[in-house]
């Protein structure tokens, strides 16, 4: 319901604004630029399902293997008793705790084209455990958030744009970003919980937590050992070859199982292409309204808007610059990442407003293309308090890149 409302509100804003434009500007170009955007949109949103086919066949038939080796049974009973804190609901020792485990796995390594398929597995899991199939359960909407949170340890792809684009040190927004998206994720699960009457404060999830903590705080230490260069390459080989040992650690389960893993491989592949075909519909629907709502202007409004009223109040307005990457990343990756390029061509690789755009785009995930895609493969329409959960996570994260970013790179 809460999509609905946002995906009226697209096209709503967008036609005000382009009827303003063209009444008192007299700008003749917005409204066919807005009709030029829904069928860009459309034919991005059908690349995007075409594009994830084959991933998606990959591995859903890499987690088939899994299945029937019983790797994702081992992994279940080994989190149980922490995913059991998080997802109530989910009975103990339930095989989708193994498929959430991987997807977010896979998140925290930067692996987004693996991330997708697992996480789809995962949605699909927790809709078996779903009485009320149009409605979102309570462990699903923590499993968004989880996802939408975005939590990664090793945003690869920000470090290669860096370079690509002339920074002095492509590496020095690594421990920023670490920092920004740790907060995001713990305001989610934060939010989440509260909402779902969850008791965060139990021995359990304060130990796991402490662990992760000094998991995080030593591979920080490591990677600050390592120059600029040498940091990319280890981060980018360490993701790989943690990816492929994934892959075959399934096989040899499988094979120890006496499998036959080229038919279980095919069997999840057929899923595969089956589930990006049914996502088609929810894509399009998504990124038209988001189209619409850039091509009227109504983002370039806002922002104006935002550096108005912070100038206003005396407040720096220097991170304000970086604002559309912020904006656009729960609405869409791709955008969000052309918006971090602007930036960095525009205001300069190293310089605070490039800096906070890259920090702003690896602190956050994509909340509204995460839940278009993850419930619509499942065929979910009341999302319940995931919307708010995810964009409060998002908010989360923002506040704290700019907070990271001034205390690293501030003036």
């Amino acid at each position: 319901m809460v999509l609905n409302y946002i995906w009226i509100a697209f096209f709503v804003v967008a036609f005000v604004i382009a009827l303003i434009k063209l009444v008192f500007f007299g700008d003749l170009s917005v409204f066919p630029d807005i009709m030029n955007s829904t069928f860009d949109t459309s034919k991005t949103a059908f690349e995007i399902s075409l594009g994830l086919t084959g991933v998606l066949s990959l591995w859903l038939g890499v987690m088939k293997i899994g299945e029937k080796g019983g790797v994702v049974n081992v992994l279940a009973k080994i989190l149980g008793p922490v995913f059991s804190k998080l997802f109530p609901d989910i009975p103990k020792g339930h095989p989708v705790i193994g498929n959430i485990f991987m997807n977010i796995s896979a998140n925290m390594l930067g692996l987004d084209n693996a991330a997708t398929p697992l996480g789809l597995k995962a949605m699909e899991g927790l809709q078996s455990l779903n009485d009320k199939k149009d409605t979102a359960t309570n462990p699903m909407i923590m499993f968004l958030v989880l996802n939408t949170s975005g939590l990664t340890i090793i945003p690869v792809s920000i470090l290669v744009y860096r370079a690509q684009l002339g920074a002095a040190q492509p590496t020095d927004v690594f421990v920023p970003i670490l920092i920004a998206t740790f907060f995001s994720t713990l305001a989610g699960i934060i939010a989440t919980s509260l909402y779902q009457r969850i008791n965060l404060l139990n021995r359990t999830l304060l130990l796991t937590l402490g662990v992760l903590s000094l998991g995080v705080a030593a591979l920080i230490w490591g990677f600050a050992q390592l120059d600029g260069p040498m940091m990319n390459t280890v981060g980018t080989t360490t993701a790989n070859v943690l990816l492929f040992l994934v892959i075959m650690a399934f096989l040899f389960a499988g094979i120890r199982k006496r499998v036959n893993v080229y038919d279980a491989f095919v069997e999840g592949a057929k899923e595969g292409f089956t589930t990006a075909v049914r996502i088609i519909p929810y894509l399009v629907a998504i990124l038209v309204g988001i189209g619409v709502f850039r091509a009227s202007g109504a983002m370039d409004w806002i922002i104006n808007g935002i550096g108005w009223c912070v100038e206003q109040m005396g407040c720096p307005t220097d991170w304000v610059g970086a604002l559309p990457t912020a904006i656009m990343k729960p609405l869409s990756g791709s955008g969000a990442r052309g918006m971090m390029v602007d930036a960095m061509q525009t205001y300069g690789a190293d310089s605070f407003v490039g800096r906070l755009s890259c920090i702003f785009q690896g602190s956050t995930d994509t909340t509204f293309y995460i839940l278009a895609v993850y419930f619509g493969s499942v065929g979910v329409r009341h999302t319940r308090h995931a919307v708010t959960c995810g964009l409060l996570a998002d908010l989360a994260g923002v506040v704290a890149a700019v907070l990271v970013c001034y205390f690293f790179f501030g003036h």
